[in-house]
């Protein structure tokens, strides 16, 4: 399968992973998080969110930087940077606190965010960034997660009408729609498949607004 991110920055971001896991306490957001629901494209950058004892823990061994205007840490490594997101600070499509507890599931010794949350987080960050390589990226992840995570439309409707998000199920039909052909590589499917994939899923979305 072709690979979006160059590999050799994605097998040190992936062992980066790895050992993080087995040093602190976090919830696994971003694109390692889908690649774990989906196997299918890996992640560059590591997206985490922790708590404030957990925070401190980090600063005794990375040299963080506090990014005010996007609310998150950042530890910037060689090839890939550490984004780490707070309760109470972070601004995400769903409160930190609740990806820490209410949100979350484990997928092979990781703790992530349901399905569901997952989507709703990366809708949340393609609606700023769809005319970039990043949101070009997120548009891929969105629908892995959609065709592959065995995500419900009618619950992550749910959940974005509770938290004042029904915009992004919108965003999720109009990124369904506009998904370029040359992209389809990286998802593993031909034409003939995705059609068939974009109407079930068109009509679902439609149904669920």
């Amino acid at each position: 399968m072709t690979e979006f991110w160059n590999s050799e920055i994605t097998r040190a971001s992936w062992e980066k992973l790895q050992e993080l896991n087995k040093e602190f306490k976090f919830t696994l957001i971003g694109g390692w998080a889908v690649y774990l629901y989906t196997k299918l494209q890996k992640s560059k950058d590591i997206d985490v969110v922790v708590d404030y004892p957990v925070l401190r823990q980090l600063e005794g061994t990375y040299r963080l930087e506090k990014n005010e205007r996007l609310h998150k840490y950042e530890a910037k490594l060689d090839l890939f940077d550490i984004d780490i997101y707070l309760p109470g600070y972070s601004k995400l499509s769903l409160p930190a606190k609740d990806l820490i507890g209410r949100y979350s599931t484990h997928i092979e010794g990781f703790k992530v965010p349901t399905a569901e949350a997952l989507l709703l987080l990366k809708l949340g960050a393609a609606a700023d960034r769809l005319a970039s390589q990043k949101g070009t990226k997120d548009a891929i992840d969105i629908l892995g997660l959609l065709f592959y995570s065995g995500a419900d439309v009618g619950k992550l409707r749910g959940i974005a009408a509770e938290h004042g998000f029904v915009g992004h199920v919108r965003l999720l039909g109009k990124i369904l729609d506009e998904f370029r052909m040359e992209d389809l590589k990286y998802l593993s499917l031909n034409q003939a498949s995705f059609s068939k994939l974009r109407r079930k899923y068109a009509e679902i979305i439609r149904k669920s607004l």
